[in-house]
C-alpha cells in the first residue's frame, strides 16, 4: 500500500509541486493532498493536469474542519512547505512525529515568529555570516524548534544577494526535501 502524504503550503507551491513530481510515478509514495491558506496562491490557479487533491482553506477552518479531513484520510506525513501557519497542539498530539517542515536557515539560528523567506536571507546578509542553509525538521509547538531531521549548508559568497541567497535556497529545498521525506517513509 502507497504511504499517504498531505502537504500544506501559503505561498506560490513551488516545493509542492517539486514534491508531486518526484513522487508521480512512485509505487511507494502518493501525495494525495494539498492544502493552501491563500487563496491568491499561483499553485490554486492551472494546477489540473495533476493527479492530486488541492483545497483552499480559510484560518479559522484549520483547527475543526481541515483537522476532521485529515483524521479521514489518515496520511502517512503531513509536509509543510512554505505553509506560514502555526500547526495547532491537537494536530501535534494526534499526528504525533508525522509533520515535518522545511526551514530556510540553519536552525537554531533565524528561526521562530515571522523568520521566513527574504527575512531570513536579508539577516543571513545582514549579520555577515559565512554560511546558511536548510533545516527539514519535526513540528511541535513552538516555531521551528521541533527536532531537526537534516540540514544542509552552503557557503555564502562575497557577491550573494537576498535574491541569489534564496535561488540557493531553493536548489537544496527542491533536491533535499524529497529525499528526505522518501527516508522517512521507506525504511
Amino acid at each position: 500500500m502507497k504511504k499517504k502524504i498531505v502537504i500544506f503550503i501559503s505561498g506560490r507551491g513551488t516545493n509542492a509541486l517539486n514534491i508531486i513530481s518526484e513522487f508521480r510515478d512512485s509505487d511507494k509514495i502518493s501525495v494525495i493532498k494539498v492544502y493552501s491558506n491563500n487563496e491568491n496562491s499561483t499553485f490554486l490557479k492551472g494546477q489540473n493536469n495533476l493527479k492530486t487533491n488541492i483545497s483552499y482553506f480559510s484560518n479559522d477552518q484549520l483547527s475543526l474542519q481541515v483537522f476532521e479531513e485529515l483524521k479521514i484520510i489518515d496520511p502517512d506525513l503531513i509536509v509543510l512547505a512554505g505553509f506560514l501557519k502555526k500547526i495547532p497542539t491537537i494536530y501535534i498530539d494526534y499526528f504525533k512525529d508525522k509533520i515535518i517542515n522545511i526551514h530556510p536557515s540553519l536552525l537554531p539560528s533565524y528561526g521562530g515568529k515571522g523568520m521566513y523567506g527574504s527575512k531570513i536571507h536579508n539577516k543571513v546578509i545582514e549579520n555577515n555570516e559565512q554560511e546558511t542553509g536548510i533545516t527539514i525538521h519535526y513540528v511541535n509547538n513552538e516555531y521551528d524548534a521541533g527536532e531537526i531531521i537534516f540540514q544542509k549548508n552552503i557557503c555564502i559568497e562575497e557577491n550573494d544577494t537576498v535574491t541569489t541567497l534564496e535561488e540557493k535556497i531553493h536548489k537544496l529545498e527542491y533536491e533535499y526535501y524529497p529525499k528526505v521525506i522518501q527516508s522517512l517513509l521507506i525504511k
